[in-house]
């Protein structure tokens, strides 16, 4: 279980990241269209999972614009923004901001991506939505780098994510 807060209340994740060197869990999540993606559609490609409580909030809509503007100019490189938001929801934000270089995905069905990856909010506030975080994968579906940021409120370390990219 990992600690976080929200304004310095502190706030427990149902568990622990993913390993470093570990082979990344499968997932399958709703794109904007309601399709259904799974991570064995990205293999061949390095990604980054931006994953955050939800689009509707300063910080989380940041995020996205961030790795939008950075990590999408990258070679081979995907970037999945993904939260419980509905994908109505997601595809406005990146509509109405013309953010054409992230894909918005969704764990609002089930809810086990973030069960999955260790991240879900577990008591608080937040129960139930995802812990604000950054995963690196790289072409071979083996987790590469991995931040669970401290104090929800705040950003993601975005250097060392691109470090990650770069070193791979």
């Amino acid at each position: 279980m990992a600690k976080v807060t929200l304004q310095g209340t502190p706030l427990n994740t149902k568990g622990s990241l993913p390993n470093i060197d570990s082979t990344a869990p499968n997932f399958s999540l709703t794109a904007n269209d309601l399709s259904k993606v799974e991570l064995i559609d990205f293999r061949g490609t390095k990604i980054v999972l931006n994953i955050f409580p939800s689009i509707d909030t300063g910080t989380c809509a940041q995020s996205v614009r961030e790795f939008n503007k950075q990590a999408s100019a990258l070679k081979h490189t995907k970037v999945l923004c993904i939260s419980k938001d509905l994908p109505f929801a997601q595809a406005r934000f990146c509509g109405a901001e013309d953010l054409n270089n992230v894909i918005s995905l969704s764990d609002y069905k089930t809810g086990e991506f973030g069960s999955d990856y260790g991240l879900t909010f577990i008591d608080g506030p937040l129960e139930t939505l995802h812990s604000r975080c950054v995963i690196i994968i790289d072409e071979d579906g083996v987790i590469r780098y991995t931040e669970q940021v401290a104090e929800i409120a705040d950003e993601p370390n975005y250097r060392l994510a691109l470090e990650a990219l770069q070193n791979e």
